[in-house]
């Protein structure tokens, strides 16, 4: 059998779909295999490259593969889709990943190491609590409102609803009382598995030095931190700070043709966890510098003065990711700010520095 250069494979949750090709990318094997066989398969290939779609499992097989010997390339599906001929299936779907594995400029995406998916799973997990718990909230919300109650928004704090169903003197019916008990129950309860999660990330970003640094950035606090670390590639593929800021889709869509140069709105590409963080943390900052009018003179004063407040917190946004690609860089550079944890809820002002 000739020598195989370069596998393509498909991955899914109980079947692989394998495609083997040689130097001149002429395809030798193509063949399924089920989960448990398929590293027993690759063992018995010489090391090449091993080339797959970034999704949620090709981490760890890119471990284990790379624990084999071979040279694993984990592309966006972005970029095999143009590579897929007419049909769409798995044999297809794996020839593709070959076609598009073997340009030499082709992108790929980092493995991530056991302990960032770790930190990605504690962060993800934050979200989806938080999002639960104001679903609860506003359905709780909505129901009282049929009754004729309007309670305030917010998610913050749960006294107003427990105000109004211990308040007998409305006319709630017993029912809606006891099911709105109920709502408060599982409020609290996952208010309160907030509050651990976020104590374990607080003591992350106390104990990881990396996490420290760039909690010396105004605007970045432990959840920011802990999603740079968790999310972000190794910053030593970024040649400067703005290629950081624009894998982050802070910068503007080119639509450029002729030599007309046309920039719209945000590409909004790259990971948009960190994006949304750190458009919030800008826009903190913004909150906090309006208060008193800001440092006269200064970059955000003019920039408020012209431009909106969104498209400020955005360039702002932009300015920050490039601090973190400095600060993650070069070991030299500190600021000497620390953001606050993020149940701090006390803090009256916001450095001058920013």
């Amino acid at each position: 059998m000739e020598e195989i250069t370069i596998v393509g494979v498909d991955l899914a949750k109980s079947v692989f779909q394998i495609h083997a090709a040689n130097a001149d990318g002429r395809a030798i094997v193509r063949k399924r295999l089920p989960r448990a066989r398929f590293l027993s398969f690759m063992s018995l290939i010489k090391p090449c490259v091993v080339a797959m779609e970034a999704c949620a499992t090709s981490h760890h097989w890119a471990r284990e593969l790379t624990a084999l010997g071979h040279d694993v390339r984990l592309i966006p599906p972005i970029y095999v889709k143009p590579f897929v001929k007419r049909q769409k299936n798995d044999a297809n779907d794996a020839e593709a990943i070959v076609e598009a594995a073997i340009r030499p400029s082709m992108r790929t995406v980092p493995v991530k190491s056991p302990e960032q998916q770790a930190l990605a799973m504690l962060f993800r997990t934050r979200e989806l609590l938080l999002t639960q718990k104001t679903q609860l909230m506003n359905a709780l919300r909505a129901h009282l409102a049929e009754h004729g109650i309007i309670v305030a928004g917010g998610r913050r704090s749960i006294d107003p609803f427990i105000r109004v169903l211990d308040d007998l003197t409305n006319t709630l019916p017993d029912v809606v009382r006891k099911a709105g008990a109920l709502y408060l129950d599982r409020i609290a309860r996952t208010s309160g598995e907030i509050e651990a999660l976020e104590r374990q990330i607080d003591e992350h970003a106390n104990e990881h030095e990396m996490a420290k640094r760039l909690r010396t950035i105004p605007g970045v606090g432990p959840v920011t931190a802990m999603a740079v670390e968790a999310f972000a590639p190794g910053m030593e593929s970024f040649a400067r700070g703005r290629d950081f800021s624009a894998w982050l889709g802070l910068v503007p869509r080119q639509h450029s043709s002729g030599g007309k140069h046309r920039l719209g709105r945000t590409s909004k590409m790259g990971q948009r966890d960190i994006r949304r963080l750190l458009i919030s943390g800008a826009m903190s900052i913004i909150h906090w510098r309006g208060r008193d009018g800001g440092k006269p003179g200064s970059w955000l004063a003019r920039m408020l003065t012209s431009k909106s407040r969104m498209l400020t917190a955005i360039a702002l946004a932009n300015k920050l990711a490039r601090i973190i690609w400095a600060i993650m860089t070069r070991k030299d550079v500190c600021l000497l700010y620390t953001s606050p944890s993020p149940r701090d809820r006390t803090r009256s002002r916001m450095p001058s520095s920013a």
